[in-house]
């Protein structure tokens, strides 16, 4: 079993009713066919310098790879077991791109960090 998050780019002002709305449909298959979003690309080429999900090690934090990303998202299916540190990573990355990010496990919508000067 995995444990599994999403970062997702929506609109300035969205909320996480919002984001649970957009998961919901991506799982059911409703993509929209766009050009990726700026945001989705910045973290996805950041967390996989770190942690690659193309032919990765025996000890990568992945459960599944290479990890789902889409033109407003990016799926991360982590091993119940990975280092502290990754969820850290993950977390600080979504703020400094500005993704909202989403926890499949109870469904808790967590908006980016606030950003110090």
């Amino acid at each position: 079993m995995s444990f599994d998050l999403s970062v997702w780019a929506l609109a300035d002002g969205a909320t996480p009713e919002d984001v649970r709305g957009a998961v919901q449909r991506c799982r059911q298959g409703q993509h929209q066919d766009r050009h990726p979003d700026p945001r989705v690309v910045g973290f996805y080429r950041a967390i996989t310098a770190t942690y690659p999900d193309r032919h990765p090690g025996p000890d990568t934090p992945w459960a599944v790879t290479p990890l789902h990303a889409a033109h407003d998202h990016v799926e991360l299916n982590l091993h119940p077991t990975c280092e502290d540190q990754v969820l850290l990573d993950i977390e600080r990355l979504a703020g400094e791109h500005g993704l909202m990010l989403f926890d499949a496990q109870d469904g808790t919508v967590y908006p980016p960090p606030v950003r110090l000067p």
